[in-house]
C-alpha cells in the first residue's frame, strides 16, 4: 500500500529490520553509509536496493534533513553499486519512489538499481 512521505519514520518498516539484522539479505554492498541488496522479487535482470542506514522515510525527508556527510555518502554507494555491478555500460534506470503517487510502499527511502538488458519504456502512457 502506498505510504505519505511525510508521515514519521517507522522503525519496524522492513528496511529497518534489515538494517538491524534481524531479517536477512542477499548483500551486495555495506559500508558506513548505505546497505545494498538484490530485491526479493527482481523487476529486471540485476535490481539491487540500495538503502541509507539513517531513519529517511523517503528522498525529500532525506535531502531537506540529512547531513552533507550522509547524502555525498550514499550518493557515492549508488553509483559504486553500479560501477560494481557493471551497470554503468551499457546503461541502467535507478528510481526512487516517493509518496502514494510514486508508488512508494515502503517508508524508508531506497533506490533501486535496474539494469543487466534493455529496460523499455520509463513510464506507460
Amino acid at each position: 500500500m502506498p505510504i505519505d512521505p511525510t508521515q514519521p519514520y517507522d522503525p519496524d518498516n522492513i528496511f529497518a529490520r534489515i538494517l538491524r539484522g534481524e531479517i536477512p539479505c542477499n548483500k551486495v554492498y555495506e559500508d558506513e553509509w548505505s546497505l545494498a541488496f538484490h530485491d526479493i522479487s527482481p523487476q529486471a535482470p540485476v535490481h539491487i536496493l540500495v538503502v541509507p542506514k539513517g531513519e529517511w522515510v523517503s528522498w525529500d525527508d532525506f535531502s531537506a534533513k540529512a547531513s552533507a556527510e550522509e547524502i555525498a555518502g550514499f550518493v557515492r554507494a549508488v553509483g559504486h553499486v553500479a560501477r560494481e555491478h557493471g551497470l554503468v555500460e551499457p546503461g541502467y534506470r535507478m528510481l526512487a519512489n516517493i509518496g502514494a503517487h510514486g508508488g512508494q510502499e515502503v517508508p524508508h527511502l531506497h533506490v533501486h538499481l535496474f539494469g543487466g538488458g534493455p529496460l523499455g519504456r520509463m513510464i506507460a502512457v
